[in-house]
């Protein structure tokens, strides 16, 4: 794609070839007087050419995703050849700050797209996301990690039967490609509505680094601009190959038939066979103890890293392919 977009205007502010702006969304004051603002770094080419939308942190507490845009501002991979890139690393500031999921009015900000400007604090600035950057958006890429001690492998999102998604994915190359739906009223769901191509990353957990987790995403970042035609990273993946990802076209949680102490034998990602011991859970007596059997074979592509479980949580997340 090749737009020919002379005059950008974001935020108020004229954004010109060639140029680096940092702006503020700046929407509301906190019950403090404290001023909302959300930093948007944008890096305009001087050539006219798609433009790639990098957000993170839409839940405060997902910080691999801030860390995979943090380190893509860093090394200045955000700097294109060709078109601009808009980078939002911590969309939920406050969250961000307080390190918890939800906005500060106690929302879950990817529950509210596209939003209201009448609605509550979560609402109107999810309204002004979709309203005053989404339109200069062609791509998106929307960083997420497990939450609630859940750890998983690098996948990416994208909806059942989209060709064009597919590929993209594919060129992104994560461990594993889940097609799966747009969660109602999700940022996902509003950006595709609103026509861009959304891939939603998801690695990691909550509250936590993980540098193989973070590596996925900076390479498959740099390999979807370059796909793009935004900028050749040809030097900087040298030596980064992955084999090519593993399609998913189902999946499940495996869940605590009983609560107890969890361990797990197996690693996020590894290849599974029907029947097999994947983990124990025992009361912490030393009398009971359960094995965690495997229903289908797949892979594990979510883990619960939680010592302690109850009947019913979700143990595991099975990838049937």
């Amino acid at each position: 794609m090749r737009l020919n977009r002379k005059k950008i205007t974001i935020l108020g502010e004229n954004i010109l070839p060639g140029t680096r702006k940092l702006l503020n969304l700046d929407i509301a004051r906190l019950h403090t007087y404290t001023k909302l603002e959300i930093p948007v770094i944008v890096d305009r080419a001087k050539a006219d050419g798609p433009c790639l939308l990098l957000v993170s942190g839409i839940h405060g507490n997902e910080l691999n995703g801030v860390e995979i845009v943090r380190e893509l501002l860093a090394q200045k991979y955000t700097k294109p050849a060709v078109g601009m890139v808009i980078s939002i690393p911590t969309v939920n500031i406050f969250g961000f700050v307080n390190q918890t999921r939800e906005f500060p009015d106690g929302k879950d900000l990817n529950r509210m797209f596209p939003g209201s400007q009448k609605g509550s604090l979560a609402s109107i600035f999810a309204y002004h996301l979709m309203n005053e950057i989404i339109p200069h958006a062609d791509y998106c890429v929307d960083y997420h990690t497990g939450g609630a001690r859940r750890f998983n492998s690098s996948q990416i999102r994208v909806s059942k039967g989209d060709n064009d998604l597919m590929a993209l994915a594919k060129v992104f190359n994560p461990r594993f490609i889940l097609s799966a739906g747009e969660r109602e009223k999700s940022f996902r769901e509003a950006a595709t509505k609103a026509g861009k191509k959304v891939l939603l990353f998801e690695g990691g957990k909550s509250h936590d680094f993980n540098q193989r987790i973070t590596q996925r995403g900076v390479t498959g970042t740099m390999r979807l601009m370059q796909h793009l035609g935004m900028r050749d990273f040809s030097a900087q993946l040298a030596g980064k190959d992955y084999p090519p990802p593993v399609a998913i076209n189902e999946s499940m949680w495996l869940r605590a038939k009983q609560g107890g102490l969890f361990r797990f034998f197996i690693k996020d990602g590894a290849k599974v066979a029907k029947g097999q011991v994947v983990g124990t859970i025992s009361d912490p007596y030393g009398k009971h103890e359960f094995k965690v059997k495997i229903p289908h074979c797949g892979y594990i592509i979510g883990l619960n890293h939680a010592p302690v479980v109850y009947k019913g949580d979700a143990l595991m997340h099975l990838g049937v392919c």
